[in-house]
């Protein structure tokens, strides 16, 4: 039976889809995709062109809705015993692990398609990519620090930018990957203090609870850590007022985020870590003025 104008099955299987690939929260792509195109401006020295910026924009998108397909299928069996994630649609059973796969699929290689309009260099960096993205979702069952595992995953757009401005991943470009890293473990270890007391009871190991009371001071640390290697390495390569203001300006939004979580709320924590890509942003932003034509 075909859907009828406002409704029905094949728009109810649109929704859920949509649903699957967090359409409606774009705050996921955004962490991904700022990083992104920094490195972009870094290794150009400027505006990187309309075909990489293209590029690397859709792509972000595309793998990281593919990455949420596969964590969902991966992630099933305990996310139902989790409040926040017990109603997504592979847990509730309204979408099939094969549908969500097959998704997940169609837009990796959608991804790659993008990839193929570049270069060999870069070709090559996306399988590994590619695979660091199949193996977080199962970092948690293994490893104490899954979030260290997602920050090479959400950073590795750094190193394929340079390779698809440069056609080589210079040191640079893993020194900002090893900061950017940083981030993503203050902003994730956020987002996991919100499920923390659920993942305890399952069994499932996050940097929340690996840290423990330290949590909030290890946050701030990697916040600080994070933009000093940004701040360090970028500053004689660019124009440095830019970078330390933008620095200035990401500090302060840090150290808010570190007064929303001081009390370990669930929905000041998850506060925090939804204003993170505005934390992104403004750092590239500066990124951006700083190679601007003088």
């Amino acid at each position: 039976m075909l859907s009828r104008p406002g409704g029905g099955p094949w728009a109810g299987k649109l929704a859920l889809y949509l649903q699957l690939i967090r359409w409606s929260r774009p705050a996921g792509w955004l962490l991904l995709l700022w990083p992104t195109l920094s490195a972009l401006w870094i290794a150009a020295a400027g505006f990187p062109g309309w075909h990489l910026l293209t590029v690397f924009t859709l792509g972000t998108f595309l793998m990281r809705s593919a990455g949420c397909c596969v964590n969902d299928v991966a992630d099933r069996d305990f996310d139902r015993h989790v409040k926040r994630t017990a109603g997504r649609p592979v847990t509730s059973g309204k979408l099939t692990a094969k549908e969500a796969l097959v998704l997940g699929a169609l837009l990796a290689l959608a991804a790659f398609g993008l990839v193929l309009t570049t270069n060999a260099a870069t070709i090559a960096w996306s399988f590994a990519a590619l695979a660091i993205t199949l193996a977080y979702p199962y970092a948690k069952r293994f490893v104490s620090m899954p979030q260290a595992v997602l920050g090479v995953a959400f950073s590795f757009g750094i190193p394929m930018a340079f390779s698809a401005v440069q056609a080589e991943v210079p040191p640079l470009a893993w020194l900002l990957l090893l900061g950017n890293l940083f981030w993503v473990i203050a902003y994730d270890t956020e987002y996991a203090m919100v499920d923390r007391d659920d993942d305890l009871r399952i069994g499932i190991k996050t940097s929340a609870i690996t840290l423990g009371r330290f949590d909030v001071a290890a946050i701030l640390l990697s916040y600080a850590i994070y933009l000093t290697i940004w701040a360090v390495a970028l500053y004689e390569r660019a124009q440095a007022a830019p970078i330390l203001i933008a620095t200035a300006a990401a500090a302060g939004q840090a150290l808010w985020h570190g007064w929303l979580i001081r009390k370990r709320q669930r929905d000041d924590c998850f506060k925090a870590f939804r204003l993170n890509h505005w934390l992104g942003f403004t750092v590239f932003v500066g990124v951006v003025l700083a190679y601007r034509p003088a």
